[in-house]
């Protein structure tokens, strides 16, 4: 008898045992499905942090060719998605145009049918009402920063330097038809030009908002000679700096203005595509010397629907990313700009008072 109690005591107690086990069993398992439940409802969230947008639009400025802008600036349309996604956007598109003048990407950021502005500071500060300025290229310095357009032209070509700068200069550019070398060879031999000397000759300029092609140049006249562009008598609008270089070499213009190393840009093209007899530093001059303009900016428009203090943040880092890669490097200097840094619309207070003397000019 105590034979058969021991036997079915032992025999429960496996049976308890065994059934423990199996419950222990079924409760990993159910751990394990709930963490795998968990890790998904994880990703779910993980994935829905980042907001679509379906087209993000940029738009730039055309101081060079539009077609030259346009191929350069087709890798920025990934760059921009990769770093916009680590900012937590997904862009959809990035829709790259190239405006028919300077006022035409202001107008688009006012009107909000532009999203994001490559323009210089004159533009910016033109169209302030709507657009928001985020952040300020750097570009590199060059060999030469001098108020002296002999000393620019003793020391040709200008090179770039190794130091950064947030400023440029725009110069006044003698072509070689037979008057503009009359005005250079008068430089170069450390003679003053006279507003005669100068309105004797054909310009070509670039829109009213441009800094380099209008803004500074007039301002440059006022306080040389009391006059400004208003007042020269032959002077033609170019729709881009690359066509008023075409008119130089040809000789359809004697003087043109332009930011300061925009020879170094056209270097090639200047007998490629231009017909220039010489090398651009032999047929060209500089006669005209402004003080430094505020570098170009990087813009959002404040009336775009889709654009938010959120979405500014993250397109101003995703620049600021960009420009510290080799690629973006690459494609950024069609403009000439080595990176950004952040800005605030009171840096272009200059220009703002630029402006109103330019328009108090006119």
């Amino acid at each position: 008898m105590r034979k058969v109690l021991l036997w079915l005591m032992v025999s429960l107690f496996v049976v308890v045992l065994a059934a423990c086990g199996d419950n222990a069993e079924e409760s990993s398992s159910e751990g394990e499905e709930t963490s795998g439940a968990g890790a998904d409802n994880s990703e779910s969230e993980e994935v829905a942090e980042n907001e679509t947008i379906d087209t993000l639009s940029v738009g730039f400025v055309p101081s060079r060719d539009p077609e030259e802008i346009i191929t350069a600036t087709e890798p920025l349309k990934d760059l921009l998605k990769e770093e916009m996604s680590s900012q937590g956007y997904d862009i959809g598109e990035v829709d790259i145009t190239v405006g028919t003048n300077y006022e035409a990407v202001g107008e688009a950021l006012s009107a909000g049918t532009t999203d994001v502005g490559l323009i210089p500071g004159g533009t910016y500060v033109l169209y302030d009402d709507g657009a928001e300025v985020v952040l300020t290229a750097t570009r590199a310095g060059l060999s030469v920063d001098s108020d002296d357009p002999k000393v620019w032209n003793e020391n040709e070509p200008i090179e770039a330097s190794d130091e950064q700068a947030t400023s440029y200069r725009a110069l006044v550019i003698a072509g070689p038809s037979e008057k503009g070398q009359e005005l250079a060879e008068k430089v170069n031999n450390g003679k003053e030009l006279t507003f005669e000397d100068l309105n004797s000759a054909s310009w070509a300029v670039m829109s009213s908002s441009s800094p380099a092609g209008y803004i500074y140049p007039a301002l440059w006249l006022d306080e040389n000679y009391g006059k400004t562009i208003t007042d020269l008598e032959n002077v033609v609008q170019s729709d881009s700096y690359g066509s008023a270089f075409a008119r130089l070499a040809s000789g359809q213009i004697d003087v043109m203005v332009t930011y300061a190393d925009a020879r170094r840009d056209n270097v090639d093209k200047w007998q490629s595509e231009f017909d220039g007899e010489g090398t651009i530093w032999e047929d060209t001059d500089v006669i005209g010397v402004t003080p430094g303009i505020y570098n170009d900016t990087i813009s959002v428009s404040k009336n775009s629907d889709i654009m938010d203090e959120d979405l500014k943040s993250a397109i101003q880092q995703a620049f600021m990313d960009i420009g510290e890669t080799e690629e973006g490097k690459e494609v950024i200097s069609i403009y000439n700009h080595e990176g950004y840094q952040e800005a605030e619309a009171s840096d272009y207070d200059n220009e703002r008072e630029a402006q109103e003397m330019v328009k108090s000019l006119n």
